[in-house]
């Protein structure tokens, strides 16, 4: 059962965040702050597919202006939608909204903090005496908040750490959780308590890493503020969807998070149904003091590859009466009758089970099969008295310890002390994790790494839900916390021959999102805001069309250049909106090439790529 973390009432308009009360879901519109008639429509369709928050972008003064317009609007259409200002540089504009609605969001990394000179270090004294000056600059909001009754959500973003605090932290979670921290110390000097925190990051790993360290922090300062739960940049399609889910999942799993945010490089009303999907797959009325919560039950494990050399995709044919070459298209493997070859991509799955059936031609050498116990080369069952049954398989021509042996087990399993968990054999054994609940996986984990030798483990999860996107969460949030873990050398998820593909492929995604293998091309994309300086929809497909066979390739793809350059630092390369019509070209974190113009950017950026040897032409055999 999962115990929600019982954290402080913290009053939004008319609506709260936190305490007993729901996950509320919230997104940010895309319109320029300034253009109502359109922003205003946007609100309105946000509301109508269940958005409970609305963030709008106010980088000036006069964009804050706007807000309050925006709200009066809203209310004519009988919308009372809780609105918040979005607010990174600009203090006089926070101070100007926080007076006109109803929350605002502040990055502590860009908000009044400096940045350093070249060739300048900080010492305590300059350390302190900065954050000192932040402090007198941050105490106005500080009061106008309290006066209006106004809310404020302290959201770290990991791309967007002050050089101040990367001289102390370094780039790390740690820094993360301190840029907040700094500035929720001078809001409780203030009295002033109705905060929210967020984590953000573009890479799933950090942010649960950065989201339960801030957990501990609070429980040792004996704080609960409500925790604001998001994957930034995490893309559009079934890339963002699942690293969205990797990482807001795995946290609501834990009963970490208040209210999420699924950020899309879609209309914002798309990423509503997500949200939704995701909160109610953690739905719970079971509530704890933070001061009782007790981290995840597995710690990190080292996964032993060893022998099956990388993290492995299993693949189902076993529900198809008779084996085709067709039947392996949908998993990665393509077969050319006219040159009589196979031709392997990049999301061929490593291990097939057939079950009971059998093949009648050749498969590529790099394909493992896996049958069930009435056939010798590999075996997989359901119950540990089969265990001895193996041996009868080896032959002097095939001894045991050349055979994979696949072996279903439970954490039941794993209590009984008559089970032969520490087999003579063990090398050879890929244990398949197959209770329902990931928790039980999740001790099964566990116990294995303390009991066995140099375990191989893969999850194993059955869906009876036949919705795609209910499968695709679902699986990325629960393997996606396991592969953070460290604990698995492989992931089966079930499935009969209709999802096929999207399974085997979905399979692939979760151990991209989780940073466990690459096998396509990844973009870190921003959803977009008001500060959009071109059509990041549009754009993103301009250049998946032209990179999406650039293998291991990390393109970053910003709307504008207040998060772009540190978000996408993780990125090889960037393509960062610096003004109306004009981009600017990254390598890393390095500027190569400003301002370039729109129409030639993409061009512009294959050329950098090409330039630093990264490029490969798309190469499709030709028959």
């Amino acid at each position: 059962m999962i115990s929600r973390i019982l954290t402080r009432e913290v009053t939004v308009g008319d609506l709260i965040i936190g305490g007993e009360n729901p996950i509320r879901i919230q997104s940010m519109t895309t319109t320029d702050t300034m253009d109502i008639k359109e922003t205003v429509k946007q609100c309105i369709r946000l509301a109508e597919v269940g958005c409970e928050i609305i963030r709008l972008t106010a980088p000036s003064i006069q964009e804050a202006e706007y807000l309050g317009i925006i709200k009066k609007e809203l209310k004519k259409h009988k919308i009372y939608i809780p609105l918040v200002a979005d607010i990174h540089y600009t203090p006089n504009a926070a101070e100007v909204a926080a007076r006109l609605i109803d929350k605002v969001r502040i990055n502590p990394g860009n908000y009044v903090d400096k940045k350093i000179k070249e060739g300048f270090e900080y010492t305590d004294k300059s350390y302190t005496e900065e954050l000192e000056r932040i402090r007198e600059r941050f105490l106005p909001l500080i009061k106008i908040c309290k006066e209006y009754g106004t809310a404020m959500r302290i959201g770290t973003n990991h791309g967007s750490l002050s050089d101040r605090i990367l001289s102390k932290y370094g780039d790390t979670s740690l820094g993360m959780v301190e840029s907040a921290m700094e500035f929720v110390r001078m809001c409780e000097e203030e009295k002033y308590y109705n905060i929210v925190l967020s984590m953000k990051a573009s890479n799933p790993t950090v942010m649960v890493e950065s989201y339960r360290l801030l957990v501990e922090q609070m429980k040792i300062n004996k704080q609960n503020y409500p925790l604001h739960l998001g994957v930034t940049e995490a893309g559009d399609g079934e890339d963002g969807r699942i690293k969205s889910a990797v990482g807001i999942g795995t946290l609501l799993s834990e009963g970490i998070g208040d209210t999420i945010r699924v950020s899309l490089t879609e209309e914002p009303e798309k990423e509503i149904p997500v949200a939704k999907q995701l909160v109610n797959l953690y739905t719970t009325n079971h509530f704890i003091d933070i001061q009782k919560y007790n981290s995840p039950t597995i710690q990190k494990e080292n996964a032993t590859l060893s022998i099956l050399k990388n993290y492995q995709v299993v693949a189902n044919l076993s529900s198809f009466e008779k084996l085709t070459r067709a039947n392996f298209y949908g998993i990665g493997y393509l077969y050319y009758r006219k040159i009589d070859k196979w031709r392997l991509t990049d999301f061929a799955a490593d291990i097939v089970y057939i079950g009971t059936n059998t093949l009648s031609f050749e498969l590529p050498t790099s394909i493992k099969i896996v049958q069930d116990a009435s056939h010798w080369d590999n075996v997989i069952t359901n119950s540990y008295p089969l265990f001895d049954t193996y041996k009868s398989y080896a032959t002097q021509e095939y001894p045991i310890s050349l055979v994979y042996n696949f072996i279903k087990i439970t954490y039941k399993d794993c209590l009984d002390k008559n089970y032969p968990i520490s087999s003579v054999h063990s090398s050879t054994i890929v244990y398949i994790l197959t209770d329902k609940n990931i928790e039980l996986q999740e001790k099964c984990i566990y116990f294995l790494h303390h009991n066995v030798t140099k375990p191989l483990i893969i999850t194993h999860l059955n869906f009876d839900s036949s919705n795609e996107l209910s499968i695709l969460l679902k699986s990325a949030s629960d393997v996606g916390k396991l592969l953070m873990a460290n604990g698995l050398s492989g992931v089966w998820l079930g499935h009969g021959s209709r999802k096929l593909a999207f399974m085997n492929n979905l399979s692939f995604g979760i151990l991209q999102a989780t940073r466990n293998r690459i096998s396509k091309t990844e973009y870190i994309a921003c959803p977009s805001c008001g500060r959009t300086l071109f059509d990041l929809q549009e754009t993103t497909a301009r250049i998946r069309a032209v990179t999406s066979h650039l293998k291991g390739l990390k393109i970053g793809i910003m709307g504008c250049i207040v998060n772009g350059p540190g978000e996408m630092a993780d990125a090889d390369f960037g393509y960062v909106g610096t003004g109306k019509g004009k981009i600017t070209l990254y390598k890393g974190r390095e500027v190569v090439k400003k301002n370039i113009p729109e129409s030639e950017a993409v061009e512009e950026l294959i050329a950098l790529i090409k330039d630093n040897g990264a490029w490969v032409e798309n190469k499709t055999l030709q028959i």
